[in-house]
This record gives C-alpha cells, sequence and structure tokens, in this order.
C-alpha cells in the first residue's frame, strides 16, 4: 500500500493553523475548525491510501477550505489564511489531476 505523504502533510498544516490560530489570538473556532478539517483532510488521505481513486472527501475538505480562507485571506491580508488557502487550492488541483488521470490498461 502507498501512502499519500502529501495528503498527511497537508492534514498536519490545516491542524497546526488551527492550533496556530487559538495560540496567537485565543480562538476556539480556530482551534475547532483546524483539528476538524485536518482530521477530515487526514481521513481522506488515508482512504486515498487505500484506494487511489477514492479523492471525494479530500477534495471536499480542500475545496470548502480554499473557499473559506481565500475568503478569510482576502478581507484580512493575514499570513495564515493565505497559507491555508494556497495549500487548500494546489490540493483541489492535485486532487483534479487525479480524477482525470485514467486507469492503466492490464
Amino acid at each position: 500500500m502507498e501512502y499519500d505523504w502529501v495528503g498527511f502533510g497537508y492534514a498536519a498544516l490545516v491542524a497546526a493553523g488551527g492550533v496556530v490560530g487559538y495560540a496567537k489570538a485565543g480562538r476556539v473556532p480556530s482551534l475547532a475548525a483546524g483539528l476538524l478539517f485536518g482530521g477530515l483532510a487526514g481521513l481522506g488521505a488515508y482512504q486515498q491510501s487505500k484506494d487511489p481513486k477514492n479523492v471525494w472527501l479530500s477534495l471536499v475538505a480542500s475545496g470548502t477550505l480554499s473557499a473559506v480562507m481565500g475568503m478569510r485571506f482576502y478581507n484580512s491580508r493575514k499570513a495564515m489564511p493565505g497559507i491555508i488557502a494556497g495549500a487548500s487550492l494546489l490540493m483541489v488541483g492535485r486532487l483534479g489531476l487525479q480524477i482525470m488521470e485514467k486507469p492503466l490498461k492490464p
């Protein structure tokens, strides 16, 4: 079984973003959202490790985060929402390419 290390790294980044938001500003919603979406991204990476075509949970989590954090970055111009939005957008692109990839013929 090939592990989705990029997906697990992304999940860790999202969870760390929630922890940083809590540590810097004391915002419990940042911590909850970071851990929730980091957990969903981690579960999606695990599912993708089992079946490389099972990208839907990862795609929903990263797509939602790219939209939400993109809007937060646009309004605040702070670094952490921009980092998470950029990483999420890259994950959406990566997962989109994996969906469009043709299966190998036996």
